[in-house]
């Protein structure tokens, strides 16, 4: 019995201890506007390591562009961490050219075909220019390597001809098969580009922004998520997994445009699900669909790989009470492990997913953003915690409940259940109103 009574208690101090656990990773800071964000670089040490172990090819096993997306992410997050800490811009730089020197390799190649213009299509070559001119941002113009320079102008040069050629703002990533998101990062490189070096794309991003305008999703109002690769036009409804990733460029395109398209974004497709947190839906609110490689099993409508990628989202556009509560809300569910070395989430099973995670709580603007816009209101209640810690605490509490109901029977005075007091307890030994 004595046995029993102490696992009981292990167990219920654990559960106990779980609970308070949850509170605090919903409460702590998990993101940050400036500075590193909490735990990234521990996290981008566990990436590298798993990258250096094979995770690249691991990941090609589950996706067509899983090898290069482990891969840019990484030189992202780098990039932009160079952004936040100066301090670290050399250390950002080198590792980022390391991760562009794979992007670049056979095995960074091998999904996509040369055929396309430009060469291996418009989203291996949207996401390389995009690293590159991150790279080149990390140092003062008179510091850069002229060979990068010159890549950089080159493939820009490329790009920039490949969407004056077109009829449609949208190029194809593969044969015959054409994605807005692809074409947006693209455009976003030419205008990094244009930030850089000397301007000279200002009418190829204008015209761009013309045909994306005149072939918006009819039912959403926002770039579609696959389009006819001819002509352009929408023949599937905006979805979570690539809006998410558009608002994260949009911006560095042109702010006032993606201000409104990302508040379209946030109205259809954030929600709470069972009142619990914050989350992305991968179609509208109002329409469901099938789940995708890209979007992964979706739970109540919702995609967690939309729902970790919009927290950059949300961060670029200013939304931090948004991107704070997505950061929140994947500490106390991501379930993760942490050294005095090293992060990771879902145990370590899925460092793809880090690498989105990371690439999401580094967001950093990249250009400057000159207009003038209202303030954005919060995307999220700042009461959105509390159903999730009022459960916490009463996991928390439940275990010790017996214990302290026991204890408040035995305190002197107290009354058993029912009212009633035991002969000859508590009460004076008087019979009857008579004297002793």
């Amino acid at each position: 019995m004595i046995v029993l009574r102490r696992m009981v208690g292990v167990a219920a101090a654990l559960l106990s201890l779980a609970a308070l656990v949850g509170v605090v990773r919903l409460v702590a800071p998990a993101t940050a506007a400036g500075g590193e964000p909490p735990g990234v670089a521990r996290q981008l040490a566990f990436l590298r390591a798993a990258l250096d172990d094979g995770t690249g090819e691991d990941a090609q096993a589950l996706f067509p562009e899983g090898y290069f997306f482990a891969h840019v992410l990484y030189g992202l997050a780098r990039v932009e961490l160079g952004m936040r800490e100066p301090a670290r811009r050399e250390e950002s730089a080198r590792e980022a050219r390391w991760a562009l020197a794979r992007l670049e390799s056979p095995a960074g190649v091998a999904p996509f075909s040369p055929e396309l213009t430009p060469p291996y299509g418009v989203f291996h070559q949207g996401w390389t220019n995009w690293l590159r001119g991150g790279v080149l941002a990390l140092a003062p113009a008179e510091r850069r390597d002229p060979a990068e320079v010159r890549r950089f102008a080159e493939a820009s040069a490329a790009l920039g001809a490949a969407f004056d050629a077109s009829v449609t703002p949208y190029l194809a990533a593969y044969p015959q098969q054409a994605w807005p998101v692809d074409s947006t990062v693209a455009v976003a490189s030419l205008r990094l580009h244009d930030t850089l070096l000397p301007p000279r794309f200002r009418g190829t991003v204008d015209r761009w922004l013309d045909g994306v305008r005149q072939r918006l999703d009819p039912r959403t109002g926002l770039l579609p998520h696959r389009v006819d690769p001819v002509t352009g036009a929408p023949v599937e409804v905006a979805r979570g997994t690539s809006q998410s990733v558009i608002h994260r460029f949009l911006p560095e395109i042109d702010p006032i445009f993606a201000r409104q398209q990302y508040l379209a974004f946030r109205d259809r497709y954030l929600v709470t699900p069972l009142g619990l947190g914050p989350a992305v839906r991968e179609y509208p609110a109002g329409l469901d669909g099938p789940g995708d490689v890209d979007s992964g099993p979706l739970l109540l409508g919702v995609s967690l790989s939309a729902t970790v990628v919009t927290l950059g989202a949300a961060q670029r556009h200013g939304d931090h009470r948004l991107a704070g509560a997505l950061a929140n809300y994947g500490e106390f569910a991501g379930l993760p492990v942490q050294t005095p070395w090293t992060k990771r989430y879902a145990l370590g099973a899925m460092p793809i997913g880090d690498a989105f995670l990371a690439w999401a709580k580094t967001s950093y603007p990249w250009m400057p953003d000159t207009t003038s816009q209202p303030t954005l209101s919060a995307g999220v209640p700042f009461w959105w915690r509390l159903p999730l810690l009022s459960l916490l605490v009463a996991v928390g509490v439940a275990p010790w409940l017996p214990v302290l109901v026991r204890r408040h029977r035995r305190r002197p005075g107290s009354s058993p259940a029912g009212g009633g007091v035991p002969a000859g307890e508590g009460v004076p030994a008087v019979v009857g109103g008579g004297s002793p």
